[in-house]
Order: C-alpha cells, then sequence, then structure tokens
C-alpha cells in the first residue's frame, strides 16, 4: 500500500473559531488525499507530496511505483533526481564562498576561469549567472524548443560526468545578448558556477554541496546517485507513452536522457523532507550570513509575468512571485527532466512549503496549481 500520513494544521489565520479551522484542514487534506489517488490510477503521478508549515507536517503522502519494472513503491524515505531544483545548492554554495572571500558578485568568469578562447563575454561575472542575465549560450535553448534530450543523440551522455565535460556544450556558441541586459533562464550559467566553485574552493563541486550544505542541513539522505549504479531507496524516472487517444501503451526509462551523475545546474537526489529542511535551515541563516540570506529571499531581476498577473522575477537561483506592491507572495524552485519533476514552494506569510518530487516528467505540475488553488480556497473560508 502507498504510504502516506495527513496531520490537521491550522492551513490560515482564518478566524478565532477553532472548530472552523479544524473543519477546513480536515476538508483540505481529505480532498488532497483524494487527488492524488485519482492521479496515480490515471499513471499521471508517482512521486511524494510534502506540506509543512514551520516545522510541523501539515500533509505528506507517498504514490506509485520508484521502480516500476518491480512494481516497488515510493515511500516518504525515497531519493528523487530534483533536476533543476538542485540549482538551489549551486546558488547557495556560491553564496557561500561570497561570504568567506573566495568570490564576488562582480567576478567575472572568463578571467578567473581563464576561459579566453571561448565565446562566452569577458563581462559576464557571477551576478549574472545566478540570477539568468549572463546572456550566454546554453546547451539546449530550452525557451526556444530546443529538447534537452536531444544532445545524447550525438554525444554519449556517459562521456559527461565532470563541471568542465560541459563547456564542449555551450562555451562555443553564440551569445544570447549582452551580460545584464535581458533575462533568460540558462542551465548553463549554473555549470559555469559550478567551475567557479570548484576552482574557489579546491574541491569537486559535489564534494562541496556534501560538506558545506547536504551535512550542517541536515540532509542526511541527500547525495548525487549515478544512474548506472545500484542505490537504495533511489526512484527510477520514466516517463508513459501513450498512442494517439492519450492511452498509455508503455513506460520508457530516462536511462540515455541526460548525464549518469548529477551536476552543477541538475541531478542532486533528495528526499521530500530533506529539501524542506535545507529551504528552512536557509531561512533560519544556518547555511549563509545574515545578509546572503536576506539576499538569497529578495528579488532581483525581473523575468515576466505570471497567469495571476503577478510580476515573476529571479533572485540567486529561487524564483519569485510578486503583487503589483512589491510584496513576495511565493518563492519557488522548480525542475524537469525525462523522468523527472520537481518543484519546493515557499509561502512566505503563512510558512508553508510545499514540496513535490515525481519520477515522471510531467507529474509536478498540475499538483502544484492544485495545492495552491486549494490553500488559496482555504484562505477564503
Amino acid at each position: 500500500m502507498p504510504e502516506r500520513y495527513a496531520k490537521g494544521a491550522d492551513l490560515s489565520d482564518l478566524n478565532d473559531d477553532s472548530e472552523c479551522r479544524e473543519q477546513v484542514a480536515m476538508i483540505f487534506l481529505d480532498e488532497l488525499e483524494r487527488y492524488f489517488q485519482q492521479r496515480t490510477q490515471q499513471d499521471a503521478f508517482s512521486g511524494v507530496v510534502l506540506i509543512t508549515r514551520g516545522n510541523s507536517p501539515v500533509f505528506a503522502g507517498s504514490y506509485g511505483y520508484a521502480s516500476r519494472s518491480w512494481k516497488v513503491p515510493n515511500t516518504l524515505t525515497t531519493r528523487f533526481d530534483t533536476a533543476s531544483v538542485t540549482k538551489l545548492f549551486t546558488a547557495v554554495a556560491t553564496l557561500q564562498l561570497i561570504d568567506r572571500g573566495g568570490l564576488t558578485f562582480d567576478t567575472t568568469v572568463v578571467d578567473f576561469l581563464e576561459l579566453k578562447n571561448t565565446t562566452i563575454s569577458r563581462a559576464v561575472n557571477v551576478f549574472h549567472l545566478l540570477t539568468h542575465t549572463s546572456g550566454i549560450a546554453d546547451d539546449a535553448e530550452e525557451e526556444s524548443g530546443e529538447d534537452y534530450a536531444d544532445i545524447w543523440k550525438t554525444r554519449a551522455n556517459y562521456t559527461v560526468t565532470e563541471t568542465a565535460d560541459f563547456l564542449p556544450q555551450f562555451a562555443y556558441k553564440p551569445p544570447n545578448f549582452p551580460p545584464g541586459q535581458e533575462c533568460r533562464y540558462c542551465n548553463c550559467g549554473y555549470v559555469l558556477l559550478g567551475l567557479l566553485i570548484e576552482k574557489a574552493s579546491g574541491l569537486s563541486y559535489r564534494d562541496y554541496v556534501r560538506q558545506q550544505i547536504f551535512a550542517p542541513a541536515g540532509m542526511l539522505h541527500s547525495d548525487f546517485f549515478r544512474m548506472d549504479v545500484v542505490n537504495d531507496e533511489v526512484a527510477e524516472g520514466c516517463d508513459p507513452l501513450r498512442d494517439e487517444h492519450g492511452a498509455m501503451v508503455a513506460w520508457k526509462k530516462n536511462t540515455y536522457s541526460f548525464p549518469p551523475i548529477g551536476s552543477p545546474e541538475g541531478g542532486a537526489h533528495v528526499t521530500a523532507s530533506d529539501l524542506d529542511r535545507f529551504l528552512r535551515k536557509v531561512k533560519a541563516g544556518i547555511l549563509l550570513s545574515p545578509q546572503s540570506t536576506a539576499a538569497f529571499f529578495t528579488p532581483q531581476v525581473h523575468y515576466g509575468h505570471t497567469h495571476e498577473g503577478w510580476d515573476r522575477m529571479y533572485g540567486y537561483g529561487i524564483e519569485f512571485a510578486v503583487d503589483g506592491a512589491g510584496k513576495v507572495l511565493l518563492a519557488q524552485k522548480g525542475g524537469i527532466n525525462a523522468g523527472v519533476s520537481a518543484v519546493i514552494r515557499h509561502y512566505p506569510d503563512q510558512d508553508l512549503n510545499v514540496v513535490l518530487l515525481a519520477n515522471i516528467q510531467q507529474g509536478a505540475w498540475e499538483p502544484l496549481r492544485t495545492i495552491h488553488r486549494l490553500l488559496k480556497a482555504g484562505e477564503g473560508t
């Protein structure tokens, strides 16, 4: 049976009627459980969901299979690939090294890394990379509709295991715009941040994150796991193949869709509770100086607009929804890849975290919208 638990919680400061609050909480939990059961039966969700308020769990559940081949169920302790959510770890690592004097926001990438024979502008600096304003080319221009998995049709994915291995995929492509003039999401900007972390710290990127982020944050179950090595409690990614009528006819594994081990731009493995713990430790000032902690939770550059009409802004690895008065309504980071979808969202007014980790590509997004809708409905009750 799928593993789950749910506890009533004061989801919003509705009024002083504790009985009303309890009723709203139970309706929310029951509806959410029914929703995830239905999504799982439709092969539309496989993974875990965790909602916390402060240090208290509100809802947690595991659904579907960690190994579809062997019908091994997901549990609350299953480790999931996080795809681009890994960029949060890279951003915090960069801010740590700024705190310690190893880097600055103005450190220029080309000079620091001696990348003078590339097409990367000499003006690109750490701030540009953190905020997706560098203008450098990406290895797959996903905002233009390119598919990251297509890279591995001409290059063996198993040859890309170290941070520097990514350089040939983007460092010689023409840039999209001069540094600082626009904002365009760029995976490879975080590859460059990984190289900066390695040179400034003297450690490999993965060792730095293990020692300076996972360990002090108490993320005891998180790591970077190779796809070609057997690891306990690690979900296998796969996606449903459907016919022209939308009926599921088979499942395809993501073995050849990206490199076999995580990098600064994606691929760390975490449990839902570890990811929740990470963001709360950052907010508590455990991983960064007070100045950098405040900066991490501050929007930096405008990116666009949300469907609700809010301003969409980037900070240092994290994205914000901001209202017309400049108030942060939510902060989040998502990630997507073949056989992977993940997101952590923080609602600052309620001190509420929502974590969704899925081992299918389209697993997290509709549930995130549903949870948001249910939370907003609860507030209005």
